[in-house]
């Protein structure tokens, strides 16, 4: 992996745990994930 493409990669993770980390605890909750799970779900999503 390139330089290139590790920062899209962590550009990528951290717009994710920007989005989730906006979210309610319902919604969060309505997805199944909770707060303490955040950063662990976009590390999947982006595959970290």
């Amino acid at each position: 992996m390139n330089i290139a493409q590790k920062l899209n990669t962590w550009r990528k993770y951290r717009e994710t745990v920007s989005e989730l980390g906006r979210m309610t605890d319902r919604e969060l909750s309505d997805l199944g994930i909770g707060r303490a799970d955040i950063r662990r779900v976009a590390r999947t999503a982006v595959g970290y």
